[in-house]
């Protein structure tokens, strides 16, 4: 009397292969995952899309918000003037500071013409302002 052992632990071994392998594939589907999400995170907040220079004239500052205050800004950039020195042609640049030592300068320069540097992002952090653009440095002009 001998008992085929083989037959019984096939069904056994087959079952917990899957069960590895399904396991290993919804392991490696989570790690991938946390990967992209944490890149598309990177891209849409962190990441410079541009940077550059604005000038114009600094028409308002203030450091406004509900919950968060941040420091937001309005420059106004000229694009055609008159003989008198008007602006007839312009456009509004909107855009927010994190620094407070930055934010205390603009604070005292306005209604002067400037030039800031600033950052683009591709989305806006509520606790960095409500404007993509972030300004880093400013001088009068």
């Amino acid at each position: 009397m001998t008992t085929d052992t083989k037959s019984v632990a096939t069904p056994v071994s087959k079952w917990t292969g899957v069960k590895r392998t399904l396991r290993n594939a919804f392991r490696w589907f989570v790690a991938i995952t946390i990967i992209l999400i944490g890149i598309f995170i990177y891209w849409k907040f962190f990441y410079t899309y541009s940077d550059g220079y604005r000038a114009g004239l600094l028409q308002k500052f203030s450091h406004k918000g509900n919950i968060v205050k941040t420091y937001e800004g309005e420059m106004i950039l000229s694009s055609v003037t008159s003989n008198t020195n008007v602006a007839l042609a312009s456009e509004k640049f909107y855009f927010s500071v994190t620094d407070k030592k930055l934010a205390m300068q603009l604070d005292t320069i306005q209604g002067q013409m400037v030039i800031v540097h600033y950052l683009q992002k591709n989305g806006v952090l509520f606790w960095h302002g409500n404007s993509e653009y972030l300004v880093d440095s400013v001088r009068r002009k």
